[in-house]
C-alpha cells in the first residue's frame, strides 16, 4: 500500500526538511536532528464490522512487523462510544527517530514476507470488499520543547483510558509559527506537565491536509480525569496570563478535540 507514495526514496528526507523550514525554523529552539517525526494514519471505515479485520491485521501483522523494523511502540486508538464516529475510524500513531528511519521502515515492510503472509486478509482484500474506505497519513515533526513522545502509564483498564487528540489550524504560516512558540517558549506545553495531563506528543504537521496546523495528544486514566484536568487547566494562573498575552492573539482558527480509547493491543 506504500507504493502509492510517489516520492523518490532518496529525496524523501530532503522534501520533509524543506517543508519544515518553509513553515518556519524560528519555531524550534533545539537542533532539528534531535526532534522525532510522527506519522498518524487515520482510517475511515464504511462498515463497522471491519473493525475485526483491522484488529487482526494490526495486532498480528502490522505491529509485530513494525517492532521487527525497529519501531518499539505503536499506538492504536478508536473513538469513544459517545462519538458519532464510534466504530468508523481507527487511528494509528508511529514515532520515528529520523526521516531516514521512516524511509527504512517502508523498505522493511515491503520486504517482510511474514508481514505480508500474516496480514494478507487486510493487505490483499478484494477490491469490492476493502477493509476501509480511505485513509489519511499525516507526518509531523515534534516540538522542540518535547522532542520525543512519551508513553503514559495507567493502572485503569484500557477501555476506560482516554487519549485526547487535538488539532489546531491557523490562518497563516506566521500565525501557526506563533502558536508553536506559545506552546514552546510561551509555556503552554509546560502547563500540561504541571497539572499532570500526561502529554503523549506535540507535532507540527509538515505533510498532510489542512495546513498550517498542529496536533497534540494528552492522556488520562478515565473520562472524569480528563474533565477534571481541563477544569484545572482553564483556571491555572499560567494559562490565564498566557491567553491574555496579545502576542498570541488570533493564532488558532478552532481547537477540535477527539476523545479516543486505546485498543487492547496498542503498545501504549
Amino acid at each position: 500500500m506504500y507504493n502509492k507514495i510517489n516520492f523518490p526514496r532518496v529525496g524523501l528526507a530532503l522534501v520533509a526538511v524543506v517543508l519544515v523550514f518553509s513553515f518556519s525554523a524560528a519555531a524550534f529552539a533545539a537542533p532539528p536532528e534531535k526532534q522525532m517525526f510522527y506519522e498518524l494514519k487515520i482510517y475511515r471505515l464504511n462498515d463497522p464490522a471491519k473493525n475485526a479485520v483491522f484488529d487482526r491485521f494490526l495486532k498480528d501483522a502490522y505491529i509485530p512487523a513494525m517492532h521487527r523494523a525497529g519501531i518499539p511502540a505503536v499506538g492504536v486508538f478508536k473513538p469513544v462510544e459517545t462519538d458519532t464516529a464510534y466504530g468508523k475510524m481507527v487511528y494509528v500513531f508511529i514515532p520515528y527517530k529520523t526521516m531516514d528511519q521512516f524511509d527504512q521502515v517502508l523498505t522493511r515492510l515491503e520486504n517482510d514476507a511474514q508481514y505480508k503472509e500474516t496480514g494478507k486478509e487486510f493487505l490483499a482484500a478484494p477490491y469490492n470488499d476493502p477493509p476501509f474506505a480511505r485513509y489519511e497519513s499525516i507526518l509531523m515533526k515534534a516540538f522542540a520543547f518535547m522532542p520525543e513522545f512519551k508513553a503514559p502509564s495507567f493502572s485503569t483498564p484500557r477501555a476506560e483510558r482516554i487519549y485526547e487528540l487535538r488539532t489546531y489550524g491557523s490562518w497563516t504560516e506566521e500565525l501557526a509559527t506563533k502558536k508553536i512558540h506559545m506552546f514552546n517558549e510561551g509555556g503552554e506545553m509546560a502547563i500540561f506537565e504541571k497539572i499532570g495531563s500526561s502529554p503523549v506528543f506535540f507535532g507540527q504537521v509538515i505533510i498532510g491536509s489542512q495546513r498550517p496546523r498542529l496536533l497534540y495528544m494528552t492522556s488520562y486514566e478515565n473520562l472524569q480525569s480528563q474533565k477534571d484536568h481541563w477544569a484545572v487547566f482553564s483556571k491555572h494562573p499560567d494559562w490565564i496570563s498566557l491567553r491574555e498575552n496579545k502576542e498570541y492573539a488570533n493564532t488558532v482558527i478552532k481547537a477540535i478535540p477527539y476523545l479516543l480509547h486505546p485498543t487492547d493491543y496498542s503498545d501504549f
